[in-house]
C-alpha cells in the first residue's frame, strides 16, 4: 500500500491508497520539530484505533514546508522500509515538465494540483487551492503548470487582522447571513467572507484575460466549499485532488523505474 504525505504549513495529511481507494486519511498539525518516531507512534496509534488493515510499503511527499522532510524520509525508511518519493526533488518525475521563469522553483503542492486537474479534467484550467495561502495554478493545455497567483489565506488575513488591531477580536472564517454587519464579529466575517470573494472572482476574470479559450475553475482546500456558497466561479470542487495527484506521481515515477 501507498503512504501519501501532504504537508502544508498548517497541516499534514497521511492518506493510505490501496491501489483502488484510499482506506484512511488522518491530518496533524504541521510541526518541523516532530521527529520520526513522534510520526510513527502517532500513525500506528490512530492504525490500531480505528482497527484499518494497513501495510505500508511505499510512499510519496508533498511538503510546502522543507524542513519536515527529513524526518517523514527517516519515518518511511525506519518504520516502512521504503525510500519515499520527494515530490519537487530533481528525480521525481512529473507527467509534463512546469513551464516558469529559469531559476523558479514551483510549490510540490502545486505541481501535484496540477497533475491531478489536468487528469480530471483535461488542460486550460486554474486550480484553486484554499489553505494557508490562496493559491491559483494556471495549467496549459497539455497539463503544464505555467504560473498563477499566490494570495494570503482567509485564515491567515483573519489572523492578521485580529493581531494587528487591538480592538478586533479572533473570529472564524463564514458565510455572515448579510453583507452589512450589525456587530463586530459579522463585520469582520462579511469583509473577509465577501472580500475573498470579490478577490477570487476578480483574479479568474484577469486570469481569463490573458489565456485562449474557456477556461475551467477547480477549487480544493479545505474553505473551498464554504467560499462556493457564494460564487457560480466553480466548475467543480475537488476535496481529494491533492491526494489525486500524488498517487498519479506517485504510479509515473513506479513505472519508469520498473522499465
Amino acid at each position: 500500500m501507498l503512504l501519501a504525505i501532504d504537508c502544508g504549513n498548517t497541516n499534514t495529511v497521511f492518506s493510505v491508497w490501496d491501489g483502488a481507494k484510499f482506506r484512511v486519511t488522518w491530518r496533524i498539525s504541521t510541526d518541523h520539530k516532530r521527529t520520526a518516531d513522534e510520526y510513527f507512534v502517532w500513525l500506528s496509534s490512530l492504525i490500531a484505533l480505528t482497527k484499518a488493515e494497513v501495510s505500508i510499503t511505499q510512499a510519496i511527499i508533498s511538503s510546502t514546508v522543507p524542513r519536515v522532510v527529513f524526518n517523514l524520509r527517516v519515518l518511511c525508511n525506519r518504520y516502512f522500509d521504503c525510500r519515499p518519493i520527494v515530490v519537487g526533488k530533481p528525480d521525481c518525475r512529473l507527467p509534463v515538465a512546469p513551464r516558469v521563469d529559469q531559476g523558479t522553483t514551483v510549490g510540490p503542492d502545486r505541481l501535484v494540483n496540477t497533475a491531478a486537474g489536468f487528469d480530471r479534467h483535461g488542460g486550460n484550467l486554474i486550480v484553486v487551492d484554499f489553505g494557508t495561502a490562496t493559491t491559483f495554478d494556471v495549467v496549459d493545455f497539455d497539463g503544464a503548470y505555467i504560473g498563477g497567483v499566490i494570495a494570503p489565506g482567509a485564515n491567515l488575513s483573519l489572523e492578521a487582522l485580529h493581531m494587528a488591531a487591538a480592538a478586533l477580536p479572533h473570529v472564524d472564517v463564514a458565510k455572515p447571513a448579510r453583507v452589512i454587519g450589525t456587530n463586530t464579529v459579522a463585520c469582520m466575517q462579511s469583509g473577509v467572507y465577501w472580500g475573498y470573494i470579490g478577490l477570487v472572482e476578480g483574479i479568474v476574470r484577469e486570469v481569463r484575460k490573458e489565456r485562449p479559450g474557456p477556461m475551467k475553475v477547480i477549487a480544493t482546500g479545505g474553505l473551498a466549499a464554504l467560499f462556493a456558497q457564494g460564487t457560480d466561479t466553480f466548475d467543480v470542487i475537488e476535496d481529494d485532488l491533492t491526494m489525486h495527484g500524488l498517487v498519479l506521481i506517485h504510479a509515473l515515477n513506479k513505472d519508469h523505474s520498473a522499465a
